[in-house]
Parts: structure tokens; sequence; C-alpha cells
């Protein structure tokens, strides 16, 4: 008989098809029965053939630097390409010291490669160190100046080269090693003290045979090993040099944070004579940028993109791979062509970086990254280094759940509430190019209790404008997604802001003109049911490039804080992908979750004539957050509406509630007597206005 072909290899598929092919031959009759002694041979086979199909097709896999799951085949597969994987990085800070009692006759001072000091956070303690010797100087027994300290312990190893061994190999035999940390000294046998540096490189592009060099890469439980030349590229070892190895082995990003620290380290004047001093230590900042080992997942997508970029930066694609490799403490990337911006700006290269630690790169650090690409960039080409800019995506969820299976609606609010968390610090998110899927979210929201029968969600997207206090100054303000346009006005919304020349709080809002075009104006509110327009040349909105510009205008407050005027959206898909610069973020604190009774389900109304579906169109509200209206100066203050002040018109519920406007409508929000007040869940709700922890950068040169 033919071959079978198989395409499920489970136990039961295999065991099926081996039954079937014993059928075929008449002298076995009796391999149906499961008490027969020809079952358990069948058995037998079929598990040893599924034992063997499982580890085939593991193998197989872990060939495969997209599908291998172990970190030594990742990173064997990577070293294949010529990508060494990031080694955990020390926390790092820039001290300043000040010591006295040394010697009146010295004139510098050495610190010893070694521990400088200690410090702690949290209650651990965390050793500093410096990986070399650093010299300063001294004047009548007194010493200021300043010096770069690294987390962790400083160690030493040392190997010696026996050509006798063919595989001989000088692994460091400890893990978690700051590889940037690392210092090669080879001297000529035991008995020599002089000692020649030898350099890491990444590559072999102008090594010569004379070159003292070395290079690393990891091998098994993240440890390192280091390669010398072969006498062709970089200078070949001769038998009985002595290696000598010294490294800082770092906690990571446990030690980012430590703020303080003692002196606890060795000084030495210019005649190599100890100094016993007095120091005191000034750190400049807390320690920072402190990491774990790169990941197999960061592996598995920057090692062929970093391979594609030939050791050269051309495209956009190669910036986004070198871009990591020149400073380790990059969470995401993204780099675009101004070729794609409106105006197009030919032979430049834009690159936002989202750090691990905090939201911006420093001045000082694009800087540096700049002059590391200086290495790889081509001529004609300049990279220029913009801030990232936060894209949030809050939702409306209204979630029906089965009343017989709820005891208490809060408990399943929260359970709801978390898994959102959850989802909001997930890969998919939080970086530049992510896309928020609203499928996912709805599926998300449905399998968090077995009691929730359906849910319909609402998204809108936000910008934070951070407003230039007293000047005047033009806003553009980018969310690179279309925006959909529910009705003629009212499309785009704004938290209250003052402008000079006009007394109150003040909105904007967009008008529909023509086409995809609009026109932004500014406006206050005179009741909950009024406003009154104070200029119709506010400024403009793109509703397909998803674009608002804001002309000249002099904002001299918020009502937000830090100067931040929140503006919100709804996008015509609800897919939100974050381009260029845009750097997502799934805002959960800003977001609302109402938790509904279905009497359908519940059994309580089967025929549904009772049941009331929320609208999946997004609420009427004119502004953002609180309504300020332009009397409100003067007035005792009502409550708070989402965390915001409210001075406007408001009535009272029979439960005592109050509620925003004079009359009870489907806008009408509860007011509290506090801003952390809990928000009435059955009321229909407007915006929330909690200002979120980060801001994003948005000026007149912004985007």
């Amino acid at each position: 008989m033919a071959l079978q072909q198989f395409t499920n290899l489970n136990f039961e598929d295999i065991k099926t098809s081996i039954k079937q092919y014993l059928r075929e031959n008449s002298n076995f009759s009796d391999m149906d029965f499961e008490g027969s002694n020809l079952s358990v041979i069948v058995n037998l086979l079929a598990y040893n053939s599924y034992t063997t199909a499982y580890n085939t097709n593991m193998v197989v896999n872990e060939t495969f630097i997209d599908s291998a799951t172990l970190r030594e085949n990742v990173v064997s597969l990577a070293r294949n390409i010529g990508y060494v994987p990031r080694s955990r990085r020390a926390a790092k800070m820039m001290v300043d010291y000040s010591i006295t009692g040394i010697n009146t006759t010295s004139t510098s001072i050495t610190f010893q490669p070694g521990m400088f000091g200690n410090g702690s956070v949290s209650n651990v303690n965390y050793i500093f160190s410096l990986p070399e010797k650093v010299t300063g100087t001294a004047n009548k027994g007194v010493a200021y100046g300043s010096v770069e300290v690294y987390q962790g312990q400083f160690l030493e190893t040392k190997f010696v080269n026996n050509t006798s061994q063919t595989n001989q190999r000088f692994i460091i035999p400890n893990n978690g090693v700051d590889t940037s940390t690392i210092r090669v000294g080879v001297r000529e046998n035991n008995a020599s003290t002089t000692s020649t540096e030898y350099k890491l490189v990444d590559n072999i592009i102008g090594v010569t045979s004379t070159s003292n060099i070395y290079l690393i890469q990891e091998t098994t439980d993240e440890k390192y090993e280091i390669l010398f030349g072969d006498g062709i590229f970089g200078s070949k070892l001769d038998n009985g040099n002595i290696i000598d190895v010294s490294y800082i082995k770092t906690e990571g990003r446990n030690g980012n944070g430590v703020a303080r620290l003692q002196f606890a380290g060795q000084i030495q004047n210019q005649n190599g004579a100890t100094e016993n001093v007095s120091a005191i230590l000034d750190p400049q900042y807390p320690s920072e940028q402190g990491d774990d080992i790169e990941d197999t997942r960061s592996v598995r997508y920057y090692a062929p993109k970093l391979y594609s970029s030939q050791h050269r930066a051309v495209t956009a694609s190669d910036y986004e791979a070198i871009v990591p490799s020149v400073y380790s403490n990059i969470e995401s990337v993204s780099a675009f062509g101004g070729e794609e911006l409106t105006p197009p700006k030919y032979g430049r290269v834009y690159i936002a970086a989202k750090p691990k630690n905090g939201s911006f790169l420093s001045e000082f650090t694009k800087k540096q990254i700049l002059t590391s690409l200086k290495n790889y960039s081509v001529a004609g080409i300049v990279p220029e280094i913009i801030d990232l800019k936060f894209l949030y995506v809050e939702l409306d969820s209204y979630v029906y759940y089965n009343a017989n299976f709820v005891g208490d609606p809060d408990n399943l609010k929260t359970n709801v509430t978390n898994a959102m968390t959850t989802f909001a610090s997930g890969t998919e998110l939080n970086k530049f190019g992510g896309r928020f899927k609203y499928s996912k979210i709805l599926s998300l929201i449905d399998r968090t209790d077995d009691a929730i029968t359906s849910n319909i969600t609402t998204i809108r997207m936000r910008r934070n404008l951070v407003a230039q206090i007293n000047q005047f100054a033009q806003y553009e303000i980018c969310f690179d997604n279309t925006f959909h346009r529910n009705q003629k006005n009212y499309n785009i919304k704004s938290t209250g802001f003052n402008v000079s020349g006009v007394s109150g709080t003040v909105y904007f809002s967009d008008q529909h003109t023509s086409g995809d075009k609009g026109s932004l104006f500014l406006f206050q509110i005179d009741s909950d049911t009024t406003v009154r327009v104070l200029s119709t040349t506010f400024g403009s909105v793109d509703y397909k490039k998803g674009e608002i510009i804001i002309d000249t205008v002099n904002i001299v407050s918020t009502v937000q804080s830090d100067n931040i005027v929140e503006i919100q959206a709804v996008p015509q898909s609800n897919d939100v992908l974050a381009r260029k610069e845009l750097y997502l973020q799934f805002d959960v604190s800003n977001s609302n979750f109402y938790m509904r009774e279905d009497p359908i389900s519940s059994g309580a109304n089967t025929s549904g004539t009772r049941y009331d579906p929320q609208s999946s169109y997004s609420n009427g509200a004119k502004v953002r957050g609180a309504m300020i209206t332009s009397t409100s100066t003067g007035k005792t203050l009502v409550g708070y509406v989402n965390g915001q002040p409210y001075y406007g018109p408001y009535h009272t519920m029979e439960n005592g509630n109050l509620m925003t406007g004079t009359n009870h409508t489907v806008n009408s929000v509860r007011i509290t007597s506090t801003p952390t007040s809990a928000i009435d869940t059955s009321s229909t709700p407007v915006s929330s206005t909690s200002t979120s922890s980060s801001s994003t950068s948005s000026t007149s040169s912004g985007y």
C-alpha cells in the first residue's frame, strides 16, 4: 500500500493510521480490541511515533530564528549573521567628588579600578565601581572633579594562551556582565609587567593583521567568549601570552534610582602611594540606564535588520536597526524619510526614540547618538533626532452581564479594568508602529468573565498639546489617523484654557466646511445648552490626514495641569495606528467602563421589551471634560466632574446626587464632592479629564 501522508501528528491520529494499515492485512484481526496484545503493540507504536514527531518538529523549529524558543539557539542563529545580543547594562551616574586629607605634595590622584562607593534603593544595597583608572588633579591637599561610575562588582579573570589546545576558548566565568565595561590586556608571559591594550570591534572592516583587537560573542548561560585574531584579521596571540580581562558584573535595571553614594574606593597619588582621605560624593542625578540582557524577542527582530543594513545607514530601516546598537537604552525607535512629510524635506532622516527609562531623550543623549551615527551615515543624508509624541487611545465601554452569575458588579468592573491594564502594557502597544486592534479589545472584554454577555465599546483618540504660556505661537497637532465626522460641528473637542484678551475659560471645536476640510472656532459656554462663538478663524482641520492646525494664539493658562490642553477626536477606523514619531498608548485611567445588567440573559425580560442597548456612537458633549461656563468667575464651586472643578448649572436627583445641567438629559453627569470620588456608573458619561502622567511635546515647531 502507499505510504500515509500525515498532516495531524497527534497520538490518536497516528494510532488510527496504524490500525488502518493493519486492517488491509488479513493476517491481523484483533487490533480494534483494546485488551488484545496487538492493541498494546499498536499503542506502543503510536506513542513512539508521536514522541519522535514532536521532537523532530521542535528540532526543526529551533533551526530558524523566527521560530526558535531556546535562547542559546536564537543567539547562535543571530551569530550566523553577525549580530551580538546586547548584554546586561549597568546603571550609571556622574558623581561630583570633594576630597580632603590628601598629602599636600600630591599634584594628582588616581582612582583605582574596582569598588568606588555604595548606595541603596528600597533598602537594597548596591555597589558602584570603576572599570578602569581615572586620574584627577590635586592642589594643597584638596581635589575636586567628576567621575562616571557603574553599578556592579569589579572582577578580573586571567587566561593563559596555549597553542597546543586547538579548540581553546576564553569564556568569562560570570554571567550578568556588562560587555561595555570589559577591558582586555595581553602580556608576553606571566613575568611580564607590560601589557598591550586590545580594543573591542563589532566587525572586521578596516582590521589588519597587526590590529590589536578582540571580538565577543554570547555563549550558554548568558556568558561571553572573547575571540582574538588569526594573524590575517587581527593580531594573533603567541603561546604563553597572558590575557588579563576585567569587567563589571551588574544587577542591571535593579540598580537604577540610587541617589546617594558613600565613598569606598582607593586613591593613589602620582607616586603610587595610597592616600587616606575623606571624600564627599554628590551624584549629579540618580543612577540610570541600567537594563537587563536583550530578550529573545528583540534579538529576533533586530538581528535581521542589522544584517540587512550591512553597517551602513542609507534607508530609514537601517537607522531603526543601528540606533539600538549604538545606544542600548532604547525601548522603541522609529525612523522615516523627509520625503514622507508635507512639504517634503529631501536628504533628511527623522529618528524618534523612546528610552527605557523616561519618555524623552536628553539633548546630551541626542548628540551622543548623532555622533555615533556618523560612522554609518552616507554623504547626502542628514539624520535628525526628534521627540516622540504620544497618541492615546481611550474607551467608553458598556459591559452587559448575566445578573444570575454576578454578586457585585463592582468586582466585575475591577476584573475588566485589570484585564485592560494588562493588555495596555503588552507589546502590541507602547511602541512606534503599534496598532490598537478593536476586535481584540471586544473579545478580551467578553472573555474576562463567563457572566459577561456582550459589550458595546466606543473609542476615541487623544493628543496633549503643551501650551507655550504667555507666548504667541502656532500649533500643529497630527493624529495621522483619519477623523470620523459624526456631525457638522463638535467632532474635535478640547479641555478648557484661557487666552489673552478674553475673560473666562474657552474651548475650541471644529465646523465642517467642504470635502475633507474644516475650520476651528473658539467658544465659551454660557449655559449647559448654549455657547457663544468668539472666533470662527481659530484654525483648520484636515479630517482625512487627521491634522489640526491652530493659528497664532497667546494661551495664558490651562484648566489641566502642566500647561496641557487635551484634544480628542473619534477615528474613522476603530483600529488606531501609530505612524512616524507617534508612540501609541492605551490609556486605561482615562477610559470608562460601565456595568449594565442584561435582562434577557438574566431571565428578567426574555422578550427584550425592556432591553436598552447603548448607542455605538460618541456622546454629544461639546467639550472634553468639565464644562466651565463663561460666568463661573466668582461663583461657588459646585463640585467636580471626572476630577475637574465644575461651576456650571446643576440639578439634584431623588437619591441626592448632583448632576450637571438644569434638567436631566442623556448628557447629564454626576458631580462629586472631591476630585477622586467614584464616578456614577449608572449615568451616561462624558469624556474623562484625569490628567495623564505623561505629557507630549506639541509646540509651534512640533508635529
